[in-house]
């Protein structure tokens, strides 16, 4: 199936919610900014290999539009989740290849709740599912298992820096059920690198097979650091200049919700 041009302003403003995610995981209370014309529709709670539940993100909700966003690694947990790169059958479609173990499970322990909400919700709306890292990751997998198991059955994906989730099969098969993906990539980051196209698992010697999904969207930017260079403000500032004007007036509306302020092109 051919896939659908990215929106540089859906683009920007998918980047700003999913800053909101890792405010949403670092503040005691669970607080986080929610845009304007939007209300929490609900939180996203995942549990990575039996330890305890943690905040991953949560489903906005406005009259036309529901956007699920999923933050990146943020605990020692989410390490073991991002290293386990052995691959286990995509579990929610026939056929469709093999996916990463961790991030899979970590996905299977949120979707009861995810999809049930989901479901709830008008299918007349349009459904944006995005996250950075390893929410990319996250939102990759969410975004096929919404396509195929809800009755929204066209969910537009926007991930930025995100990993590898499965084999050539599973990319194919997302490929063709996913209309519009957009995968936000900085050619500096070594994150969309991960992991390697043949993995070879120190668990079992077993080699894995991993391709990226359709829909790359390519930015050059430099962080200063390795981690610079993943950094999702670097990713929100690159993406801002391609549309200044938008970027600043969307960043005051509400004001600081954005995780880098940018200037309004003379």
């Amino acid at each position: 199936m051919r896939n659908k041009k990215m929106d540089i302003r859906t683009a920007i403003f998918l980047a700003a919610v999913c800053s909101q995610t890792y405010l949403q995981y670092n503040s005691k209370n669970g607080i986080f900014l929610v845009p304007q014309h939007f209300k929490i529709a609900g939180i996203i709670d995942a549990q990575a290999f039996g330890n305890p539940l943690e905040r991953f993100g949560f489903i906005l909700e406005s009259d036309r539009s529901i956007i699920v966003a999923f933050r990146g690694t943020g605990s020692a947990a989410d390490f073991e989740v991002d290293m386990t790169a052995r691959q286990l059958p995509f579990p929610y479609a026939r056929n469709a290849g093999l996916t990463h173990l961790g991030f899979t499970e970590l996905y299977s322990s949120c979707r009861g709740a995810l999809l049930k909400l989901l479901n709830r919700i008008p299918g007349s709306k349009s459904v944006y599912v995005t996250g950075h890292s390893l929410g990319g990751a996250l939102a990759t997998l969410a975004g096929l298992d919404i396509a195929l198991n809800t009755h929204h059955k066209k969910p537009r994906i926007y991930t930025f820096g995100a990993p590898r989730v499965g084999d050539p099969a599973f990319a194919r098969y997302f490929n063709r059920h996913i209309d519009l993906s957009c995968r936000v990539s900085n050619q500096s980051d070594i994150v969309p690198r991960l992991p390697p196209l043949i993995y070879q698992s120190p668990k079992n010697d077993k080699f894995y097979y991993y391709l990226h999904v359709k829909g790359e969207h390519k930015l050059n930017f430099k962080g200063g650091s390795i981690s610079g260079n993943h950094l999702l403000a670097g990713y929100f500032n690159a993406l801002a200049r391609e549309d200044s004007s938008y970027a600043a007036t969307m960043c005051s509306q509400p004001a600081g919700w954005c995780p880098v302020r940018v200037r309004r092109r003379p």
